[in-house]
């Protein structure tokens, strides 16, 4: 493994283990084959659950860091993962169109990285799920979106994770009557604060 990977995931996994209970506990929820991480960086966590794994990305940083594939691979057999686990790192702006099929993925990962939910839904199949956090508003893009219904939320519970899926609309309950919406979203970079905080939230992608 080149010192460079080494260096980089030892600072992504500055909470080592916190990404692979997450992603355990939405393997547990949904057991997802073909995965989609658009604005992954370097967290390879989902590839210690899933079995194909896509990661996008621009930072030069992460296009070097798998480019390592030696290394990377390290990584991922470290954990007691799926067997011979797939993965591939496409370079790109994952708000223009990609070199992908479009409704070919079972999960769409949304982590700290945009409006994903906007831009890749064409890549999800219907009945597949988006996983995303409320960073720069995606679950507040997502909870209007006519093409995403939510279905559960992941909390903390200890040092692991969990699905909740009972009255789970009690999470997208806003603090206040004011509504945001999707322009004011998209130009604010934050969603709707809620009444009840999880840690992220599961939707399903709806067939319309």
């Amino acid at each position: 493994m080149e010192a460079f990977t080494r260096k980089l995931w030892a600072k992504q996994d500055q909470h080592p283990g916190d990404r692979w209970r997450l992603f355990r506990a939405v393997a547990a929820a949904f057991p997802a084959t073909r995965v989609l991480y658009p604005g992954s960086y370097v967290d390879l966590a989902p590839s210690f659950v899933f079995p194909d794994v896509t990661y996008v990305d621009v930072d030069r940083r992460a296009a070097r860091f798998f480019t390592d594939e030696a290394g990377v691979r390290e990584i991922i057999a470290s954990h007691d993962g799926p067997p011979s686990p797939r993965f591939r790192f496409v370079d790109a702006d994952y708000t223009a169109e990609l070199a992908l099929a479009e409704a070919s993925f079972d999960l769409l990962i949304s982590l700290f990285a945009g409006p994903v939910s906007e831009h890749c839904a064409r890549y999800l199949r219907p009945g597949g799920w988006l996983l995303a956090n409320t960073s720069h508003g995606d679950v507040s893009l997502a909870a209007i979106d006519p093409r995403y219904r939510i279905v559960a939320v992941i909390v903390a519970e200890g040092d692991e994770y969990a699905a909740v899926w009972d009255d789970v609309e009690a999470y997208l309950a806003p603090r206040s009557s004011l509504r945001y919406s999707r322009e004011e979203i998209l130009r604010l970079g934050r969603g709707v604060p809620y009444r009840r905080s999880a840690h992220a939230y599961l939707f399903r992608r709806e067939l319309l």
